[in-house]
């Protein structure tokens, strides 16, 4: 059980606060409810742009790493299809710095010539390493737009393409923090051995003055429903020929996420795992091969994804994947195997809820999606997941009409 208190401030700051007398460090964990999702389909990119303009200086702090730095912190933050999150982790006798450096951000940010160029340039950077220069690089660029043809999801976090980062303008960006940078889309965790009253008033201090803002409502485009196979084959010069296959799935919010996760832990989560043990040890026809959840908010991925032995063709996979689904929708799994895979699950939870700084980002992270406490009563959810529902939703969604699928061919030239 992870304790925590909430409080909003007035101006629509949504406060959360976790007692840790265990460490002498502290936490400041901002989350910004924006991401890739919510950017115009001919400006995508923006939501990790600004994840770097954050950090090019404020108002009153040209240098946001320098003082934190000083103060024995250190800083970093990440953008998701659909969050913005910057974590501080600090001395906690210097917990003051950050959040007066945070706060500082939140107020205004210091939109220059010279910081849009830097970080422009940064971002433009990293899209082509990262994306276009790396083999397997493009793989989501190319994969998304194929599963998702009206909803943001359809690109991924990077952006559509390099020439929407290129093109920003200043006034784009202003435009762009206005919106979504402001108390009312915000959510500050702070984790520490503090007391209640000592966190309320420097929140109360360090935050209330900034303007609330507004909550802008979402209007992103429903995707429809999924009713034909999609496959699309790429080549590339890349070591191996790659797959990955994608089946629509439930948001975060759903209970039945959980019974998609726990269906791909089922199919591709260890060594033990269905797809691992059949293409992986049995045909050998996979050097690689994992299932997993792409965790979105809205309708998400379960995803199938690996890479060939040399002299398999994707046929050879493609009718080995399909027995093995078949297998998991011909008949309930045992109650061993349940019990194994929620095992992990759990170990998992447990381990990965023990540093401060995970706490911290859990906790905003389940705050913005309905209720912090959440966190706490997830793995119950889990193991009210039954062998029959697993089936039950294998049934329904492992089929091709809900499928998707990119073929990375490697190029013989």
């Amino acid at each position: 059980m992870i304790e925590f208190k909430k409080f909003t401030l007035d101006n629509n700051l949504k406060v959360i606060f976790h007692h840790d007398p265990s460490t002498p460090m502290a936490v400041v964990n901002t989350l910004f409810d924006v991401g890739a999702r919510d950017e115009d389909e001919n400006k995508t990119g923006f939501a990790h742009l600004f994840e770097h303009l954050m950090f090019g200086g404020s108002a009153n702090i040209p240098d946001f790493d320098g003082p934190l730095q000083q103060a024995g912190g250190e800083s970093n933050a990440f953008t998701s299809n659909d969050i913005t999150n910057y974590y501080d982790t600090l001395p906690a006798h210097n917990l003051e710095t950050a959040l007066w450096l945070e706060s500082d951000r939140m107020l205004n940010l210091a939109f220059t010539p010279k910081s849009l160029e830097v970080q422009r340039q940064v971002v433009i950077e990293e899209f082509k390493q990262r994306y276009l220069n790396q083999p397997y690089g493009d793989a989501w660029l190319e994969f998304r737009p194929l599963a998702y043809k009206k909803h943001s999801y359809k690109w991924a976090t990077i952006g559509k393409e390099v020439a929407h980062i290129e093109d920003a303008t200043m006034q784009d960006v202003k435009e762009f923090f206005s919106k979504y940078y402001n108390p009312s889309n915000a959510i500050l965790c702070i984790a520490g051995n503090f007391e209640e009253a000592f966190v309320q008033d420097m929140v109360n201090k360090w935050y209330r003055d900034i303007p609330a803002g507004i909550k802008v409502p979402r209007n992103i485009p429903q995707e429809p429903s999924q009713k034909e196979f999609r496959e699309k084959t790429i080549e590339r010069n890349v070591p191996a020929d790659a797959f990955y296959y994608g089946f629509k799935m439930p948001g975060k919010t759903d209970e039945l996420y959980y019974t998609a996760d726990l269906l791909s832990d089922v199919l591709g989560r260890g060594k033990s795992s269905r797809l691992h043990t059949k293409i992986y040890k049995e045909l050998n026809l996979a050097s690689e091969i994992a299932a997993y959840v792409l965790g979105a908010h809205d309708e998400g991925l379960l995803m199938i994804s690996g890479k060939l032995n040399n002299g398999v063709s994707f046929d050879q996979l493609d009718d080995a994947i399909w027995e093995v689904l078949e297998t998991v929708k011909a008949r309930p799994i045992d109650l061993t195997e349940l019990k194994k895979i929620k095992n992990k699950v759990e170990t998992t939870a447990v381990f990965s809820d023990q540093g401060i700084l995970n706490k911290a980002m859990s906790l905003s992270a389940h705050e913005l999606l309905g209720d912090a406490n959440h966190i706490n009563v997830e793995q119950q959810i889990y193991d009210n997941v039954t062998a029959e529902m697993i089936h039950t939703y294998a049934q329904h969604k492992l089929v091709k009409t809900n499928c998707s699928v990119l073929k990375i061919k490697a190029s013989t030239k």
